[in-house]
């Protein structure tokens, strides 16, 4: 055996011993070593039991994979101490021990670019409060599981890979901690992970598990794990499975290809994901069962099922939350069942969705909020008794039905809004209910509201517009509605009851019908021109809004005598200082071109930067096009719209918005006009940021900063507004000192006139406020004194 000859070398100072030496076996050399030598192997296999009770160091001569441990039975390596173990190959074939055991306290094992290649019952094991880390190491066990923590035992895995488990990949039980990052778990016949007991926790960070005949993860019995930049796929079970009060953390992982759920929730335990991705799944992205069970999403995708199961299923008492997520491509998107079952989704998109986006049944209860449902079969369905919850500022667009109501369900929706239904945007039947606040339902093929069966349906200022049937259509009497409008009913006249109905007002009465009035008809155009031409200042403005209003108008009439009419250019660019006016100017706007008809409502929806831009790859379309939803048949008015395209922002989210704005202007060009507005020089940036961006705004409107004596106009009708008035010597004051006012980047224009009267009618407070018995002319008068920086006056009365 010399070719096996071991080779010790001492690293420490003893001075009363050989300095290095030659050894038969490891054993041999073990024995004669002391804490820090380093034991140094020549190829080969050796035949023995190693047993590291002390802190020495084993590496081979040759290199990483020279060396063999490999003995006919038994453990091959145990360390019960601070070992550091480089580049060798521990074999085995043990079935009822592992290949590698560490145990003990005292045992604190390094082990670097080692292969565990065995047939044992475990490839690593570690145990009784041991701790190791493993770098770049191997371990493979096809008899087994690859590797085992437990008994408090502690664990770091670095670049490491666990293959070809007979059982889990790594198996952390019994209060035991594992920290894995950039490894590979693959081709186990267990769980990939498996997390088991109170106490027992596992932090896994870029990491990758597939190929699993079982769970990717599973936790259960109180373990906790958190992955971060995971990736988990092509596993037979579940991607995650929790039990009995586990919990699992996922922050920016994937989880795909998997024949049955994504995630698999029992037992009161708790998932919370974060910027995570759910796809390619056979049966669910969520099952969430039991009472106090929950799940939690933020952020996250879910998309892409390869099955016919609902996306994600809630059920038996459990909790679902959803925050900012998007759900597309799918057979049903959410379904929650049962009694005590509840479900939360704020800010989140379901689109594309085969059946139903969101069914409600047996008891369940939902509450949607700002979320938009977008090409389903059914947006939402609430199926039965007790089925409901709340629906606040929802979008539904592209259905074939938009909300359905049935069989005693009763739910609440709040200014939500149903647009492009195949058939009904709202249908009520057999017994359902619900109230309708404030909720509009547009442009669908069939009705707006469609109640039958005497449901006693609760309708509030609800209006209903441009339906291919009608906009309420109620079977027999029921429903009940208050202020609600549609366009295709005739003004309600008021009659005098008969006198016969006078003389028979005992006998019982059958329920009123419904009174729908039609929608109110918009101000007139010249109504609203007029209050453009009395803003103040100004003229270019008026001119260049007159001239878009004329060219509309003008080609209306050539298009009604059969003639061409020129091409509107309706989107446009506002570019100048803060407070000249823009956004009103707009607002004038989309209700003028609502009044010739060129926009359905006309209303003004404002937004800026943090209203579009998201935080994660996805959300910022989402955002955008929320907001032009909500602008739709009005104007879209972007305010400091640069901000979109900073000028350092290559990789900003911004330009995310930039584009998908000009796709929605393309696809959407008659149902929404948008405005952007900001600086003149940054708003050259924003146009060159989309090659699409400068053929959509051919025109740009050039706001002027007001003059002093603009300004001054300003401030006078502030004070005819507000009942004060102004001294000549005050005026000429003010004109002084608006004339002297720096126009840094900061001047507010009209929003500073505004400002300094606000102050002279807090300074005039002060200085009445001392008067014993002011007048009413004192009450109003405005003097120089009061002007922003002026001394203050006397208490003396003023002297007419």
């Amino acid at each position: 055996m010399g070719e096996h000859r071991v080779r010790v070398t001492q690293d420490s100072a003893s001075r009363w011993r050989r300095r290095a030496g030659e050894y038969e076996t490891l054993r041999e050399a073990l024995a004669a070593a002391e804490p820090g030598d380093t034991l140094t192997l020549r190829p080969g296999t050796f035949r023995e039991n190693v047993v590291v009770d002390r802190a020495v160091t084993l590496q081979p001569a040759e290199g990483p994979g020279t060396v063999r441990i490999d003995p006919p039975s038994g453990t091959p390596l145990t360390v019960t101490a601070a070992a550091t173990v480089r580049g060798l190959v521990i074999e085995g074939s043990e079935t009822s021990a592992p290949a590698v055991l560490v145990t003990g306290p005292g045992a604190e094992a390094e082990f670097s670019g080692c292969r565990v290649e065995t047939r044992s019952a475990v490839g690593v094991e570690l145990t009784e409060q041991a701790r190791a880390t493993l770098q770049g190491c191997t371990v493979s066990n096809p008899a087994g599981l690859g590797v085992r923590l437990r008994s408090r035992a502690a664990a770091t895995l670095t670049d490491c890979e666990l293959l070809d488990s007979g059982q889990a990949g790594l198996a952390v039980l019994d209060g035991a901690t594992a920290t894995l990052e950039r490894c590979r778990l693959h081709h186990a016949s267990g769980a990939g992970v498996l997390l088991t007991d109170p106490g027992s926790s596992a932090a896994l960070t870029a990491c990758e598990i597939y190929e699993i005949r079982g769970s990717g993860v599973q936790a259960e019995a109180q373990a906790s794990g958190r992955l971060a930049d995971c990736e988990i796929s092509r596993v037979t079970g579940n991607g995650l499975t929790l039990d009995t009060e586990a919990e699992l953390m996922l922050t920016g992982c994937r989880v795909h290809d998997l024949p049955e759920n994504a995630a698999d929730l029992r037992g009161r335990s708790r998932l919370t994901m974060e910027k995570t991705t759910l796809r390619e799944f056979g049966r669910g992205a969520l099952s969430v069962w039991d009472s106090g069970t929950l799940a939690e999403a933020i952020s996250c995708e879910l998309h892409s099922s390869t099955g016919d199961y609902p996306a994600v299923w809630v059920s038996d008492g459990a909790r679902l939350t959803l925050t900012d997520c998007s759900l597309h491509d799918l057979p049903d998107a959410l379904f929650v069942l049962d009694r005590e079952s509840s479900a939360t989704a704020n800010e989140c998109s379901f689109s594309r969705i085969r059946s139903s986006a969101v069914s409600v049944s047996g008891g369940a209860s939902i509450d949607l909020a700002n979320c938009r449902i977008q090409e389903a079969g059914t947006g939402l369905w609430f199926r039965d008794h007790g089925s409901g919850g709340r629906l606040t500022g929802c979008e539904i667009s592209e259905v074939a039905t938009g909300v359905i109501v049935t069989k005693g369900a009763d739910p609440e929706l709040r200014e939500c809004t149903v647009r492009a239904a195949a058939e009904a945007a709202v249908y009520v039947s057999a017994q359902g209910r619900g109230s309708f606040e404030d909720c509009r339902v547009s442009h669908g093929k069939g009705f707006g509201f469609h109640i039958i069966d005497g449901c006693r349906t609760a309708l509030t200022r609800c209006r209903a517009e441009q339906n291919g049937r009608a906009g309420f259509e109620f079977s027999e009497p029921g429903p009940v509605t208050e202020g609600c409008t549609s366009d295709d009913v005739a003004p309600v006249v008021e009659l005098p009851a008969p006198r016969t109905a006078q003389l028979t007002a005992a006998a019982p009465l059958a329920p009123a019908a419904p009174q729908i009035a039609p929608i109110p008809d918009c101000r007139p155009a010249d109504e609203a021109l007029a209050e453009l031409d009395a803003l103040i200042g100004l003229a270019t403005v008026k001119q260049e809004v007159r001239t878009l209003i004329d060219l509309i108008s003008v080609g209306r009439r050539r298009r009604q005598a059969g003639l061409k009419a020129p091409s509107l250019r309706r989107h446009l660019v506002f570019t100048g200082s803060p407070g000249t006016g823009k956004t009103t100017v707009a607002r004038l706007y989309g209700e003028i071109l609502a009044s010739l008809g060129v926009l359905q409502q006309g209303h003004l929806v404002e937004v800026a930067r943090v209203d579009l831009v998201g935080e994660h790859i996805g959300s910022t379309a989402i955002r955008t096009q929320a907001a032009f939803d909500r602008a739709r048949g009005g104007v879209l008015f972007i305010d400091e719209a640069y901000a979109l395209a900073p000028e350092d922002g290559a990789r900003d989210f911004g330009r995310e918005a930039i584009d998908t704005l000009v796709k929605l202007m393309e696809d959407h060009r008659d149902e929404v006009v948008v405005i952007v507005a900001g600086y003149t020089a940054e708003m050259e940036r924003f146009l060159s940021a989309n090659p699409g961006v400068s053929s959509r705004f051919s025109r740009t409107i050039t706001f002027p900063d007001y003059t002093a004596a603009e300004l001054l106009q300003i401030a006078r009708t502030q004070c005819a507004e507000h009942e004060y008035s102004l001294a000549e010597e005050t005026a000429e004051a003010l004109l002084e000192h608006f004339a002297g006012l720096e126009r840094g980047p900061g001047f507010g224009n009209g929003r500073t006139a505004r400002q300094v009267f606000e102050t002279m009618v807090e300074r005039h407070a002060m200085r009445v406020a001392q008067l014993p018995d002011p007048s009413t002319e004192e009450l109003q008068l405005l003097l120089p004194a009061d002007l922003p920086g002026r001394q203050a006056a006397g208490s003396a009365r003023m002297v007419s």
